[in-house]
């Protein structure tokens, strides 16, 4: 009866034992319970094999098995292909095994594997690899579509506001070229924009868009038939492209993002954690410049960089970017106040006086907001984030005030009926702006307080607004609303004066 070899991973052990921790033979056969005989016959076929120690990176458990029980090195008589490079090659459309075996086996003739073996040695290659990599994707198949965890910074200049800032990542599955921007939400119109930036960057659009199940992209998430949000589906429409969501619970469908994103926070996010940013524009100018630097790095699995294999690979697949680029906008009806702007997301923006009290369309971008009456283009502002802002054009204002409905007049004789403090909250209000009328709409929510509340509690307000130096209709409103008017003279007036020895007096100031 023939003798049972040993198991490979004993092989190795001893082999590891022998060379890289210097024990005797006997040692080593105490510790793997093998026969000293064993250790001694294995030692002396490995000494024989000509092969070194450590063992290459392209010698397979076959290999060794060949070298130690046939006297010959295995790499002597077959050719280990590359499969690095041929992980590479299988992502192009249309590339088979088979193709690329005919042409290995072309190039090494006898010493090049059979097919089958070809295929073993390249499934046991594959399943040593990151799991991002063993998924083979086609050339300019999927584009995977995530969001960062962390989020960067933004600070307002005039203000000191701080806005977070999303981070979107998109990478291209065969090649792994990715593409960040950072925006001030995952908001629908923003992700719709980063969807075109990126298409635009990469110069073509991929066959299929696998984005994890987002509010923006799946407005019901559903492992077998998912539903897309109508904004979402009518991009892909527009760039003639497909949507994939990635099934919920299932990590595999979405490796390629999630490592993507992790190379992202820990690449360019944690470089730029320390700076100080004003504007989404100076924050993606330094974003763009990491991200080119990450796409140039080479890959050490693949032997090459993203942006190569992006031109390889990727970028000769991809469909081409359609003549107009997609562009998401949002339609609201909106009433003209009396300061002749329109409201659109806590911002004020203005359109001809003219049109003060009628009703007009909105048609808003993350660019641009348009305004129409009757059809006609009336009004059209850079959109802007700036909450409770206005953006006014000189051209939109009135030249007389008389002509007006409104005019500042009218409204200090309507808050002087109410009472003094009212009519001087008016007063601080009117000069509190660069422009009358800009101030119009909340002059006439503070007298309009007075239906609610009453004359009398709207005057001792404005008394406690201005006792305080807040003559605003946000103040006012909160102390009518919370029954405070008065409360807060009194509160003064009842606060005794600290006189002790640890008071210091007038006298003690010069």
């Amino acid at each position: 009866m023939a003798k049972k070899r040993t198991p490979m991973n004993k092989i190795k052990e001893v082999l590891r034992l022998k060379y890289d921790c210097g024990l005797s033979n006997r040692s080593i056969a105490s510790c793997l319970k093998l026969g000293p005989s064993t250790i001694s016959e294995l030692l002396t076929r490995f000494k024989q094999s000509q092969l070194g120690w450590p063992l290459p990176e392209s010698c397979s458990d076959a290999d060794l098995t060949q070298a130690l029980y046939h006297g010959k090195k295995a790499s002597r008589d077959k050719v280990m292909p590359d499969f690095t490079q041929y992980a590479v090659e299988l992502r192009r459309k249309g590339m088979t095994k088979m193709l690329l075996w005919q042409e290995y086996h072309e190039q090494y003739q006898e010493k090049a594997y059979a097919y089958t073996q070809f295929c073993e040695h390249f499934t046991r290659w594959l399943k040593t690899q990151k799991r991002s990599m063993r998924q083979l994707h086609v050339a300019g198949d999927k584009l995977f579509i995530d969001y960062c965890g962390p989020r960067l910074q933004v600070v307002n200049p005039d203000t000191g506001e701080v806005r977070e800032a999303e981070v979107f990542v998109a990478t291209l599955g065969a090649s792994n070229y990715t593409y960040v921007e950072a925006f001030p939400s995952q908001g629908k119109s923003y992700w719709l924009e980063a969807h075109a930036n990126a298409f635009e960057h990469f110069g073509g659009v991929p066959h299929l868009l696998v984005p994890d199940n987002l509010r923006s992209a799946v407005s019901k998430a559903n492992r077998y038939e998912p539903r897309l949000n109508d904004s979402y589906q009518k991009l892909a429409n527009h760039y003639q492209t497909a949507v994939m969501p990635a099934r919920p619970y299932k990590p595999k469908d979405k490796a390629k993002a999630e490592n993507a994103v992790l190379l992202v926070e820990r690449w360019i996010m944690m470089r730029l954690r320390h700076q100080t940013f004003y504007t989404f524009k100076e924050l993606n100018l330094a974003i763009r410049a990491l991200m080119d630097e990450l796409n140039q790095r080479e890959m050490k699995q693949y032997g090459a960089s993203r942006k190569a294999l992006f031109d390889k690979l990727d970028k000769p697949a991809l469909k081409p970017l359609p003549k107009q680029r997609y562009l998401y906008t949002e339609t609201r009806q909106a009433k003209v106040g009396p300061d002749y702007h329109v409201e659109y997301r806590r911002h004020y923006y203005s359109v001809p006086h003219q049109l003060v009290g009628h009703h007009v369309e909105l048609e808003a971008s993350n660019r641009l907001v348009q305004i129409y009456h009757q059809g006609n283009l009336v009004a059209q502002h850079p959109r802007s984030q700036r909450e409770r802002g206005n953006s006014t054009q000189p051209e939109h204002m009135p030249s007389h005030h008389q002509h007006q409905k409104w005019s500042p007049g009218r409204l200090l004789n309507w808050g002087a009926n109410i009472g003094p403090a009212t009519r001087e909250v008016v007063n601080k209000m009117l000069n509190a702006k660069p422009h009358p009328e800009q101030a119009y709409r909340s002059c006439l929510g503070l007298l309009n307080l007075s239906k609610a509340h009453g004359e009398s509690r709207l005057e001792q307000a404005c008394k406690d607004a201005l006792m305080l130096t807040k003559p605003n209709y946000t103040f006012i409103n909160n102390l009518l609303k919370n029954n405070r008017e008065g409360q807060l003279s009194k509160d003064k007036a009842n606060t005794p004066n600290l006189v002790h020895s640890n008071v210091r007096g007038p006298n003690c100031y010069h």
